[in-house]
């Protein structure tokens, strides 16, 4: 079997299948997703704050996202890959859009882009999946916005707002996009736009009537002890028994417990250095009685 396309989420949603999704930046963990049968990633820009400090969005990359994407691609054989497509990539012409869209996709072998926005990328969106890019969409709350919105608030909660949010989903159904994230709008909004639209919706702090659902990995797996978003769940504390993994190794090391027999090559001569021993000293041995 290969990769899924990206037309199965549209069949889950259509059997009432809520499926799942999951932020990913590298081989071994998409490794573990393969495993868990979570059927797609997304390589987000979320890199930016998660893996590299910063503090929004903005500051990634097109080069950030690929070098993260071909790992992740490498590491998965059934999942499909999305990438984001980052802040500055395809907002200053469309020219320059999908040379960076294409880009991903075959340098970075994803599956699909994600685009950020509503009525204003619908041409684009149009002309990417013209020319062979599947689009997903993004909703609701965009962070590469989030300094025009002043900061992470939740979107849609006036009637206009909302009405407008609607017109963009279904938009962007009518450009050709195959998902559209609703991140951060309210449960009843994220509701009436996954029954009005036919192509799959993926919630995040959007309640639990959209198509799928979408968390960053280290939320979930409590990477970060201290932050939790209120939209996520820690379904594990890897933090602490990560620190007590490293506290362990740093303390066996400090007590030269390791690295023990175990972990050691030759610990003992094999007989082929015991020979080549005994006979470099037969022949030292000989040397001296001849010249004696």
């Amino acid at each position: 079997m290969g990769r899924r396309s990206i037309h199965s989420l549209r069949r889950m949603k259509e059997r009432g299948e809520r499926f799942s999704m999951v932020t990913c930046y590298d081989y071994p963990s998409a490794r573990i997703v393969e495993e868990a049968g979570i059927p797609a990633v997304l390589v987000g820009d979320s890199l930016g704050t998660v893996l590299l400090g910063y503090e929004s969005t903005v500051a990634v990359t097109l080069d950030d996202i690929l070098h993260h994407v071909k790992p992740v691609v490498r590491g998965s054989d059934r999942a499909i890959v999305v990438a984001d497509m980052p802040f500055g990539s395809y907002q200053n012409s469309a020219d320059e859009a999908m040379r960076n869209a294409t880009r991903l996709l075959q340098e970075g072998g994803a599956t699909a882009v994600k685009l950020e926005g509503g009525q204003r990328i619908v041409p684009l969106v149009q002309r990417m999946v013209a020319a062979g890019i599947p689009v997903m969409g993004h909703l609701g709350l965009t962070p590469q916005s989030v300094l025009q919105l002043g900061g992470n608030r939740v979107q849609g909660k006036s009637d206009a707002k909302a009405a407008e949010i609607l017109d963009d989903a279904i938009a962007l159904e009518r450009a050709g996009a195959f998902a559209i994230v609703l991140e951060l709008i309210p449960a009843s909004l994220a509701r009436e736009i996954t029954a009005q639209l036919r192509i799959p919706t993926v919630g995040i702090g959007a309640g639990i009537d959209t198509d799928g659902e979408i968390q960053v990995w280290h939320d979930i797996l409590g990477l970060f002890p201290d932050f939790l978003p209120k939209h996520s769940q820690r379904f594990a504390r890897l933090a602490p028994q990560i620190r007590f993994a490293l506290e362990n190794y740093a303390h066996a090391v400090r007590t030269r417990d390791f690295p023990g027999a175990d972990q050691t090559v030759d610990t003992t001569p094999s007989t082929n250095q015991v020979l080549t021993a005994l006979f470099d000293e037969m022949e030292t041995f000989d040397e001296m009685t001849t010249k004696a």
